[in-house]
């Protein structure tokens, strides 16, 4: 594992969470990384969604694991004298199979970001929905597996973030509010209900107990105006002197730095 803080301390020229080829991403490895050493980066992180046990047609399987780490290698190789390449996952936290898994604990990765997209319908506890993506989708799925209960979506994200902090196995805790932007679409003002504010603090005061990094979170600026955590928080992470990290979470290499600066100046 790597020292994390120490890159991203007095340093801005890096993104540690990226999707390519391997999963969702809309570029081969290699093109993420001539746009990294164009952009003068320091560091580039790959992070592919991590094999789970839902059915995904965007997490990589575990079969794609070993030519993803010896293509890691083979850009380190070719551009190594040019910029850090790290080999990172994405990992979903469902019940029973997560970070803190001994798959994942016996990869030979530089980090892990353990992150939240699917929870159990509200029917069938072992059906579990992608709740993360498009509003388009979400919306529909709402009434769908969830009887239209967007509170009990919501509920249920943030005890599934929660029981991922304590369980650990990761080091940075990605997009930890992310829920709050197909719900705040849902039902508009809902992410300022004090119900809702009150889950999010409690997720921040789990993540600070148990010393995690948390990701700022810039992907959906360009296109929405909103941070993971939203900004609404971000005096409480100074407060706290919480360790950050602000990655684009980039699926197109020209955003790898999209919004990045934009937090940066508001943080």
């Amino acid at each position: 594992m790597i020292d994390i803080l120490s890159i991203v301390q007095d340093n801005d020229r890096y993104n540690l969470h990226g999707h390519t080829q391997f999963c969702d991403g809309h570029a081969n490895m290699e093109d993420f990384v001539r746009e990294a050493v164009a952009q003068q980066f320091s560091h580039y992180g790959f992070t592919p969604h991590a094999p789970t046990t839902a059915e995904s047609p965007v997490n990589m399987s575990r079969e794609a694991m070993k030519p993803y780490l010896d293509e890691v290698q083979r850009l380190r190789e070719v551009y190594g004298t040019q910029i850090n390449i790290l080999a990172g996952l994405e990992i979903d936290y469902i019940d029973g199979f997560g970070p803190n898994d001994p798959y994942f604990m016996s990869l030979p990765l530089d980090y892990s970001i353990g992150s939240v997209h699917f929870i159990p319908s509200i029917h069938d506890e072992n059906e579990w929905v992608d709740i993360d993506g498009r509003f388009e989708r979400f919306k529909e799925k709402v009434p769908q597996y969830f009887d239209g209960d967007i509170e009990w979506v919501v509920r249920t994200f943030f005890r599934q973030m929660t029981r991922m902090v304590e369980l650990g196995g990761f080091d940075i805790v990605g997009h930890l509010d992310k829920i709050g932007h197909n719900a705040s679409m849902y039902r508009p003002g809902i992410d300022t209900e004090p119900w809702y504010d009150a889950l999010v603090r409690d997720l921040i005061d789990a993540i600070m107990d148990h010393h995690y990094i948390i990701e700022i979170n810039t992907k959906a600026w360009p296109e929405h105006h909103r941070f993971f955590p939203n900004e609404r928080y971000f005096g409480l992470l100074r407060r706290y002197q919480a360790p950050v990290i602000f990655n684009s979470d980039a699926h197109y290499p020209h955003l790898i730095n999209a919004g990045r600066c934009e937090a940066m100046v508001l943080y």
